[in-house]
């Protein structure tokens, strides 16, 4: 129950902070689970991305120039390095941008019930994954 009122609470912080319309999107509890065990989009809308995320490595730096993520940790735990400056950062579709390192910038360790806000812009990275997370993503797109 307590997840489902954070994820609830992000839910409708995106939709406030994006100005999304007054449209009400029904995602069943399988399509969640599915989601979160493969990473896969479960709403889009021209200002907000709903998706599930399930790494069991590191990942690439990204940068979004658009879009602010707002990340929930549901299950496993990951080291995350976010701001500084990317290193070996190129385009990869537009607006987005992938690199190899990041300098400079905070590490932190996020286990379960975590949350992150992540402004567009900012590099960040899940650099080390021990054995795997599952995770929730709210973007907030910038029009």
């Amino acid at each position: 129950m307590k997840i489902v009122l954070v994820l609830a609470t992000l839910l409708v912080a995106a939709l406030m902070l994006t100005g999304a319309g007054p449209g009400v999107n029904y995602i069943p509890a399988d399509k969640v689970t599915d989601s979160l065990a493969k990473g896969s989009v479960l709403l889009t809308q021209p200002d907000l991305i709903v998706q599930g995320a399930h790494r069991a490595g590191p990942g690439q730096v990204e940068v979004h120039d658009k879009e602010t993520d707002v990340i929930y940790i549901t299950d496993g735990e990951a080291t995350i390095v976010t701001g500084g400056t990317m290193v070996g950062g190129k385009n990869s579709s537009p607006g987005q941008w992938r690199g190899s390192d990041i300098q400079g910038g905070e590490t932190r360790h996020l286990s379960k019930g975590d949350v992150l806000v992540v402004p567009a812009g900012i590099p960040h990275w899940f650099k080390e994954v021990p054995k795997s997370v599952n995770y929730f993503v709210v973007k907030a797109v910038k029009p």
